[in-house]
């Protein structure tokens, strides 16, 4: 179990790379932070003990097959969240170590995954996502 202060500087570094995507927003979606494109379209969530669950941790899109690899490769970190799991979302364990540069790809990658093709080729250009 982490620390609320803890849980504070992981939200706010997911923020900043959130929100340092082209046409990002965030507001309260279901009580949890969310991050949309274009205010409309949400590509992730931060959940902290949903339901009971015990964890702190991302709901985010993910690129077809994306889920089941990883969820097979490490189910100590990932898993198949509730309500989107079925649209091939991931859930990333935030409580269970960090790899920013992990987290900020897989941020990237969320975001790659719902934002219009020529929205993203434009942050791609920009440098604001990998390829």
């Amino acid at each position: 179990m982490i620390s609320p202060e803890e849980r504070d500087r992981t939200l706010d570094r997911i923020r900043a790379i959130c929100l340092g995507l082209p046409e990002t927003s965030e507001r309260l979606s279901h009580g949890a932070p969310t991050f949309f494109v274009r205010a409309r379209r949400a590509f992730l969530m931060v959940l902290t003990n949903h339901h009971g669950d015990g964890r702190f941790a991302i709901w985010c899109a993910a690129g077809e097959g994306v889920q089941h690899m990883l969820v097979n490769a490490g189910p100590e970190r990932f898993f198949v969240p509730p309500y989107v799991g079925h649209r091939g979302w991931l859930g990333v364990r935030l409580d269970r170590g960090l790899d920013w540069d992990e987290i900020a790809g897989i941020i990237e990658d969320a975001y790659a995954d719902v934002a219009p093709a020529k929205l993203v080729e434009a942050a791609r250009a920009a440098g604001a996502v990998r390829d």
